[in-house]
């Protein structure tokens, strides 16, 4: 565990540091520490958003980018140009949703809450061409934590439970409709007597959405195993389970 965020580590956050990151952050940016840390730990997300979500941007990434944009961390596009006598000889854009300037740099911040995980490597790999070009100091990559994508299913699972989710008919009328590949999941799980239907949905419905193809930590994680993005300073910060909030509170209707 790096010496930063502390009590994000003390409250579940999983948070990984390479190349001195933390020493960097800790010793010339304690401004952008005091400023990130009490916004995350401001972060829950209640069980129906992840139930209900459909596509574009996450409630959960809406808030914090709305929290971040209230405290100065605003979205940036760098130009980086090369010239020879005057003749520019290469020319590139970055776009980073969340940058803030302090007096001895620049720190960029990207949120992937639940992309396809290849997202991963276009952050990581923007991160270390802008920090070789001196655009910024420290690279910072939110995602889901390794304790929420493990406790996921139970999560939906339990909300099924209180729910009284026992067929199709009653994830209608919560207003909720599976996709027609969670559907052939849970009847071939049901069919062969595996799971309950409210298991088999549960299970089904992590696995469509949640999988192990999106971003999440191990995911991160073992980019930042392999190098990717090196030799910029990240930091790497998953959101846990404990901030799910009402799991065993039945959802209101649609």
């Amino acid at each position: 565990m790096p010496l930063i965020f502390g009590q994000l580590g003390a409250a579940g956050f999983d948070v990984r540091a390479t190349y001195h990151a933390d020493a960097i952050l800790r010793e010339h940016f304690p401004e952008a520490l005091a400023e990130l840390e009490p916004s995350l730990l401001e972060v829950e997300v209640p069980v129906e958003e992840l139930i209900r979500s459909g596509g574009g941007v996450a409630q959960v990434t809406q808030r914090l980018r709305r929290r971040l944009n209230g405290i100065g961390w605003l979205k940036a596009q760098f130009r980086i140009e090369k010239t020879i006598n005057d003749r520019t000889t290469f020319a590139q854009s970055h776009e980073v949703d969340h940058t803030k300037v302090f007096e001895s740099g620049t720190i960029a911040l990207e949120i992937e809450w639940n992309n396809k995980d290849p997202f991963f490597d276009r952050d990581l790999e923007n991160f270390n061409r802008l920090h070789a070009d001196g655009a910024i100091s420290v690279g910072l990559i939110i995602t889901r934590g390794q304790s929420l994508q493990d406790q996921l299913e139970s999560a939906i699972r339990a909300y099924a439970a209180a729910n009284g989710v026992a067929s199709y008919e009653d994830l209608r009328h919560l207003g909720i409709s599976p996709t027609a590949r969670q559907q052939a999941m849970v009847e071939r799980q049901t069919r062969d007597g595996v799971r309950s239907f409210a298991d088999a949905w549960a299970h089904a419905f992590v696995a469509d959405k949640f999988g192990t193809a999106t971003t999440h930590w191990s995911k991160l994680a073992a980019r930042l195993d392999r190098g990717v993005g090196s030799p910029c300073p990240l930091v790497a910060i998953g959101i846990p389970f404990s901030c799910v909030t009402d799991v065993s509170i039945p959802i209101r209707n649609a």
